[in-house]
């Protein structure tokens, strides 16, 4: 109010040395233009409302201050109307039907002074303004709304677009005005919330003020906190240019200290980063506040949408720049980081929807992000283990923390991690391409050979309640574990996003994997407790190591199936087929409970072992998992479900039971008689 006030008395004292100061009194302006049925003679309303003006900012100002063309002459009253109409005969009659007649106006000067002097009114123009605000308009003539109003831009603001006519200019703290701070948003909106507007000057940002009144600062603007910024706080008032103007506000070398007028210790922060000083020295792509954060749409990074959430950084605003080819060429980036980052157990637990695993910012910095060599930085090697240790507690206390951003086949991945990726992306394809052909031999020679020889339907024990126990907790957990642990690996693919759904809430994947585990150690517990406790089911297992004739059944199987050999061969307790799956189930399951404890238990890990440890556990469950779920796939539901001898299900899992005649077919009369049950005799 008291700003108010001081311009006013400013604005009363400039116009009293002007020439408007001898303008007419405001009650001979009113005498005309107090009626409410005054009209021009283009037929308009002249109509001004006095109270109107006294609540404005100009209340103090008289009418002749700002039009300045209508002056009084020194004889304003002197002569009659005639001798004007004897020439303005038109103007004489217009004046006869016009409000005017009705007026005790006896003569022409007395609104247009004398002859030699008659001039017409001026409308109130941007030289009237510029008598007392002739800084602010100077700035509007130079910036973008003035120049384009100079080339011929019609529907191009002036001052009464943004501040309303002359007779009801209020003051800023006004709330009804069009320039209080909770209106300027609607007043540009005017223009920039006008899609003909936009679409007729060909500007490129889609509905920018929607995006403002939606955005963190427009929020906050409506729920009062006049703090917040608008429109006229980065674009200023009336030096408005285009962003690529060096003079604009929003020019690339500007925001950070035009953000900076509120968050001057982010400014100070950023301005010392890599990215702040890349800016300063003129790096045109050197990312300031607007391109991680978004212009008019900007978004706390609670919120999901936001650019700097911690579910998108990393790829949305990060990656952008340091995943793009053309910059990390021009700028000797490394190429690799982001996809590494996507690939570790950080990223791909992020791609997954987590909410709380770490991402480019929680390593790096937010606005002080500084290169690894800066002794400030918190990826520096002497405080890398303090940046881990944030999430990890004790990283890098025993072991120095190696390379973070890994990737297969560069020079930086570790030398045991590359051999176990080489071994097992060379045992993979081999172990699983001789079980595909092998089966599919198997499989077309049963068929050929009417495969299904089950005549009668005896059963045998095969597996006792124990066995089945395990073998239940084993169906239960490895499906489990399969589909849990590539939803991780593959978290884009549709058959893994109804498990992730709530990941951002609730880590269920992790969850269900886990317990899924634990399921799995727990049958391999429960089968070594119970071969320690029962002998005769201890020599079933001792059964299982592998002998000679292994090899030579096999090789007869194979001969048999391609017709080289008459007889197939007879299997002992257990056949090869069986007692390679089985070994290679019990190998696979140390590999995979000793690695998935090492990425389950990772703090205490990386507390105790190098940061390479956690790679190898990686590639380790991954690729044995890989192998462990091809081997169930092909090999061991073939000779369940699959095999034509067997078919439709080998149900001794189920029931304990075995066809007789299968057993007959395929084992010596040694096993068959160890299958009887104790104290059973043979019958005569």
């Amino acid at each position: 109010m008291i700003l108010n006030l001081l311009a006013s008395l400013v604005l009363a004292a400039s116009a009293a040395h002007s020439p408007a100061a001898a303008s007419l009194p405001d009650a001979d302006c009113l005498e005309c233009h107090a009626d409410k049925t005054a009209k021009s003679d283009a037929g308009s309303s002249i109509y001004v409302d006095s109270t109107r003006v006294q609540a404005s900012v100009h209340a103090r100002l008289r009418c002749g201050q700002c039009h300045a063309g209508i002056v009084e002459a020194p004889h304003a009253k002197a002569g009659p109307a005639k001798s004007c109409m004897s020439c303005h005969k038109d103007q004489a009659a217009a004046v006869a039907g016009s409000a005017h007649a009705s007026k005790s106006i006896q003569n022409c000067e007395g609104c247009h002074g004398l002859a030699h002097e008659a001039r017409p009114a001026k409308q109130v123009g941007m030289d009237q303004c510029a008598s007392c605000h002739a800084k602010q308009v100077t700035q509007y003539r130079a910036s973008l709304h003035g120049t384009n109003r100079r080339d011929g831009l019609e529907d191009s603001p002036t001052c009464k677009s943004c501040h309303g006519t002359i007779h009801r200019i209020l003051g800023t703290s006004n709330d009804a005005s069009p320039v209080n701070k909770m209106n300027v948003a609607a007043t540009c909106g005017e223009c920039h919330a006008n899609p003909d507007f936009l679409a007729r000057h060909k500007i490129p940002f889609a509905r920018p003020v929607e995006a403002y009144k939606l955005s963190v600062h427009g929020r906050a603007l409506a729920a009062g906190r006049t703090g917040a910024p608008t429109c006229s706080d980065c674009h200023t008032s009336h030096s408005i240019f285009e962003g690529q103007d060096p003079r604009s506000s929003l020019h690339h070398a500007q925001v950070p200290i035009t953000c900076g007028r509120c968050h001057d210790r982010i400014e100070k922060a950023f301005q010392a980063s890599v990215h702040g000083t890349a800016v300063t020295r003129g790096v045109k792509d050197a990312p300031v506040c607007t391109d991680c954060h978004g212009e008019h749409s900007i978004l706390a990074p609670s919120e999901p949408n936001s650019l700097v959430n911690p579910a998108r950084v990393s790829t949305i605003t990060c990656g952008r720049c340091h995943s793009d080819e053309r910059l990390t060429q021009r700028y000797s980036l490394p190429t690799d980081k982001v996809s590494a980052y996507q690939d570790s157990y950080h990223g791909l637990a992020k791609r997954a929807g987590s909410a709380v695993v770490a991402n480019c910012a929680s390593c790096h910095g937010v606005h002080d992000i500084l290169p690894s060599s800066d002794p400030r930085s918190t990826i520096n090697p002497a405080k890398l283990g303090q940046t881990c240790g944030k999430c990890h507690p004790g990283a890098g206390t025993r072991f120095a923390i190696g390379r973070v951003h890994v990737v297969a086949e560069a020079a930086g991945e570790n030398e045991v991690s590359r051999w176990v990726r080489r071994i097992y992306l060379v045992l993979i394809p081999l172990v699983i391409g001789f079980m595909a052909l092998y089966v599919l031999l198997d499989f077309f020679s049963k068929l050929l050979r009417n495969g299904h020889h089950a005549v009668t339907r005896q059963k045998l024990v095969r597996m006792n309640l124990h066995f089945r126990i395990e073998h239940w907790l084993v169906v239960l957990s490895f499906p489990t574990l399969v589909i849990t642990g590539f939803a991780l690996k593959y978290p884009e693919s549709w058959w893994s996003k109804p498990m992730l759904q709530w990941e951002a809430h609730f880590p269920f994947r992790g969850t269900v994997h886990r317990v899924a585990a634990a399921v799995m150690v727990l049958s391999m517990l429960y089968h070594l407790v119970h071969l320690a406790l029962s002998r005769r089911d201890r020599i079933m297992a001792w059964q299982m190591i592998p002998v000679m004739k292994d090899a030579t059944d096999m090789l007869g199987m194979i001969a048999f199936n391609l017709g080289l050999r008459k007889e197939r061969p007879r299997f002992g307790m257990f056949s090869f087929a069986e007692k390679a799956e089985y070994l290679a189930f019990m190998w696979g399951s140390v590999v995979m409970a000793a690695s998935g404890l090492v990425l389950w238990f990772d703090n205490v890990a990386l507390k105790y072992l190098p940061k390479w440890s956690t790679d190898v556990a990686t590639s380790l469950h991954f690729y044995e998992a890989v192998l462990a779920s091809l081997a169930i796939l092909i090999w061991h539901m073939y000779m369940v479900v699959f095999d034509p001898e067997v078919y439709p299900m080998d149900k001794a899992w189920l029931t304990g039971n075995a066809s007789a005649d299968h057993m007959r077919l395929t084992r010596t009369q040694k096993y068959l008689r160890f299958l009887r049950p104790p104290g059973r005799k043979k019958s005569k």
